[in-house]
């Protein structure tokens, strides 16, 4: 008897633990045990707050296009960041933006440096030169930004037009006779316009090592020069000499504000003739400068050929050959392509040129 019941209770108990088992498996259908995850959206946070934001939270948003607020000469402009399809039109950029590697689909190769990759890349169109510019083309290359300035200024409004969903900056700044401080707008021009680029191209790291070297480059000239020798800046082209005047004349003049330069020669009514002003080899000669800087127009012109050097033309001038410059040797000349490349770069190892030549 007592056999009996132990029999009866252990068949008892087993079937109790068979509907536990079929429970437990009810409350989990995949027969598997439960991960943290699972167990976390089984139990929720405890805040319904919370919960609700997880379950609505969107995924896979895409993100905004990135832009930067650029201010030019016109005032503030949206402009796109790493923009896709850029075409520049402002001669003082096109070395950062080779060196920075950035894509153009379209430039004016008759008035750039013989050497920049744009001119020799047939992908890149050729709007051609400032005085009879194809900007058809322009509006062809469809682009999302166009940066303005130099010689392509006066065709801002054109431009606007042409390409109305573009991005259109112009980073021109004035060192023309009109200008009342030269020297600071080339200055303040160059690190401007170098810092914008740098935040348009994600470049912000580069643009301000320039602007840390032009500065450096400006005071070591300011510290070579001692203040009292006489300045003569020329310009040569096709053969001739021309008068780049203090303050007004191409690429020498607002350097005469810059550094502090003693000039051997002023002249009424100067301007800022790209062949500079026509003053006689005599006159600057009568002046007896000190130094001689000069810019060589024609070395930068890819459309010049059979040009004569200007280090030719001013060895070969009898007129300048008694002057302390050019007996004491005092000459420096301008980087080849600076008529074409007046970049940052170019001012600097121009800076740097003339802080070698004064402190020797």
């Amino acid at each position: 008897m007592r056999r009996f019941n132990f029999f009866k209770l252990a068949t008892f108990i087993a079937i109790f633990a068979i509907m536990s088992t079929a429970c437990t498996k009810s409350s989990n259908e995949t027969g598997q045990p439960q991960t943290n995850d699972q167990i976390k959206d089984t139990q929720g946070t405890g805040d319904k707050a919370n919960d609700t934001k997880e379950i609505n939270e969107p995924t896979n948003t895409p993100a905004e296009p990135l832009t930067v607020e650029i201010t030019d000469v016109h005032g503030t402009v949206v402009v796109p960041v790493n923009p896709k399809n850029v075409v520049a039109l402002d001669n003082r950029t096109f070395e950062t933006l080779s060196d920075w590697g950035i894509k153009l689909a379209a430039v004016p190769k008759g008035v750039m440096p013989a050497d920049s990759p744009y001119i020799n890349d047939d992908s890149v169109l050729d709007i051609g030169n400032h005085r009879e510019p194809n900007l058809e083309i322009l509006a062809a290359a469809n682009p999302d930004l166009v940066i303005i300035g130099q010689r392509f200024a006066t065709f801002y409004d054109d431009i606007k037009k042409l390409v109305p969903n573009a991005a259109v900056i112009d980073l021109n700044f004035d060192v023309s006779e009109a200008a009342a401080s030269p020297g600071e707008n080339l200055v303040n021009g160059l690190k401007s316009s170098t810092i914008a680029l740098g935040k348009i191209f994600d470049k912000n790291e580069e643009a301000e090592q320039l602007v840390a070297a032009f500065d450096k480059s400006i005071e070591d000239a300011k510290a070579a020069y001692n203040g009292s020798d006489t300045v003569m800046s020329v310009i040569v082209s096709g053969g001739n000499i021309g008068f780049s005047a203090p303050g007004s004349g191409r690429v020498w003049g607002p350097m005469y504000e810059i550094f502090g330069w003693v000039p051997a020669l002023k002249v009424d009514g100067s301007s800022s003739d790209h062949q500079g002003d026509d003053v006689s080899v005599e006159a600057i000669a009568q002046s007896n400068p000190d130094w001689i800087f000069v810019l060589d127009r024609d070395a930068a012109v890819s459309s010049t050929t059979d040009a004569v050097p200007a280090q030719d033309v001013i060895d070969n001038s009898p007129a300048l050959q008694n002057t302390t410059a050019v007996s004491e040797g005092n000459l420096v000349y301008a980087p080849n392509d600076t008529y074409t490349n007046e970049s940052i770069q170019t001012y600097i190892e121009l800076f740097e040129n003339i802080t070698n030549s004064l402190a020797k």
